[in-house]
C-alpha cells in the first residue's frame, strides 16, 4: 500500500501530537512559573520527548507524501526555523532561564512562537496569520 494512502491517518497523528505538545508545554511552563517542581519531572519530560518524536516522524512522512520540503517551500522553511526558535525558548523557559523574569519572558515568547507556527501551517503561508485578508 503506498504511503499516500495513509495520509489522513498520518495527518491526524501529526495534528494530535501538535495539540499534545503545545498543551503539555503550556502546562509545564505554567507549573514552572508557579514554582511547582512537577514541571520538570522526568516522566513529563520523557513523555514530551516521545510525543515530539512522534510529531517529527509524522511531519517527515507528510512532507514525503505531499512533496513539499523545507528550503524548497517557504512556509515549511519558516515552520522549521520557528521550531528551532520555539525549542530554544522552551528550554530557557523550563530549565535554563537564570531568573524568574527571564523564564517568564521566554515562556510567553515560546507560546507566541508556537501559535505563529500553527498559523503558518494552517495558512501554508510563511506570513501565517499576517497573510489573512483584513475584514
Amino acid at each position: 500500500m503506498p504511503l499516500v494512502a495513509w495520509f489522513p491517518q498520518i495527518l491526524a497523528v501529526h495534528v494530535g501530537a501538535v495539540a499534545v505538545s503545545g498543551s503539555l508545554f503550556a502546562l509545564r511552563g505554567a507549573a514552572r512559573m508557579a514554582g511547582w517542581p512537577v514541571a520538570n519531572h522526568p516522566a513529563l519530560r520523557y513523555f514530551s520527548y516521545l510525543n515530539d518524536t512522534l510529531l517529527l516522524t509524522a511531519a517527515i512522512l507528510l512532507t514525503l507524501i505531499v512533496h513539499q520540503y523545507p528550503l524548497r517551500d517557504a512556509w515549511l522553511t519558516v515552520k522549521v526555523l520557528l521550531l528551532i526558535v520555539y525549542i530554544v525558548l522552551g528550554v530557557i523557559a523550563l530549565r535554563r532561564g537564570r531568573t524568574p523574569r527571564a523564564r517568564a519572558l521566554a515562556y510567553v515568547a515560546a507560546l507566541a512562537t508556537f501559535g505563529f507556527i500553527v498559523s503558518v501551517a494552517l495558512t501554508q503561508n510563511p506570513w501565517g496569520v499576517f497573510a489573512l485578508p483584513a475584514r
